[in-house]
């Protein structure tokens, strides 16, 4: 778990660095910060989803896992825990708190670094996946936290419990793992995250969250072929 905890930690502080930032900012700045990292999310996304070798199981994939989120209610569930994480801190942020902490959840816990970081962790004991995981997401949550604020650091926690729920079952996942089939986790997770990018662009309103079950909808179709 050591690899995910220091995950969340830098996180956490690179938001609050971020947040001290935010006032220097003036809107105009923080609307071009915003859609400079809308552009790299897209890039990103498109990066990983060009990593397929099969769009059938891509397509499938989000279908079925898109399905299975709508009825799990997954995104919803992150804004109601959002929501509930702002009432109690008494913030006055009209939804932009809420709206930082699902996108930030999302951002963090979409892709491969997550769960083969976690993998590698419950596994090896070894965590360099997730260090170097950690260093990106220090360095995009400074710049999450300057403009959306301090809802950046509290998708922490939905980190802590998504890596640690896979650090935990990484004995029982591992032998699934082939390199087609990370491939076409990768390539799924690169889609959700092109949809990440759109809605920070504010292009559409996607519910990425809902289609989180897709990434591993990709291990069950590669199964299959």
């Amino acid at each position: 778990m050591l690899g995910t905890i220091v995950n969340t930690a830098v996180i956490i502080l690179g938001a609050i660095i971020g947040v001290s930032l935010k006032s220097g900012l003036s809107d105009g700045t923080k609307d071009t910060i915003m859609h400079g990292i809308g552009l790299s999310v897209v890039i990103i996304g498109l990066s990983m989803a060009l990593e397929t070798e099969n769009i059938i199981i891509t397509i499938l994939s989000l279908v079925v896992g898109g399905i299975l989120g709508e009825l799990l209610q997954i995104e919803g569930r992150l804004e109601r825990a959002g929501r509930w994480l702002e009432q109690r801190l008494g913030s006055n942020s009209s939804g932009d708190f809420t709206k930082a902490f699902v996108t930030a959840s999302l951002v963090y816990c979409i892709g491969a670094m997550a769960v083969m970081g976690a993998l590698e962790s419950g596994l090896t004991g070894k965590h360099d996946i997730l260090f170097a995981k950690s260093t990106l997401d220090g360095i995009s949550s400074i710049i999450f936290g300057s403009t959306l604020g301090i809802g950046v650091a509290f998708s922490g926690f939905s980190v802590l419990i998504y890596q640690g729920l896979i650090t935990i079952a990484a004995s029982s996942i591992k032998v699934f793992l082939t390199e087609p089939i990370i491939n076409e986790m990768t390539a799924v997770g690169g889609v959700l995250i092109l949809g990440i990018g759109l809605n920070i662009l504010g292009i559409t309103k996607i519910k990425v969250g809902n289609m989180l079950p897709a990434i591993f909808g990709a291990i069950f179709f590669m199964m299959l072929v």
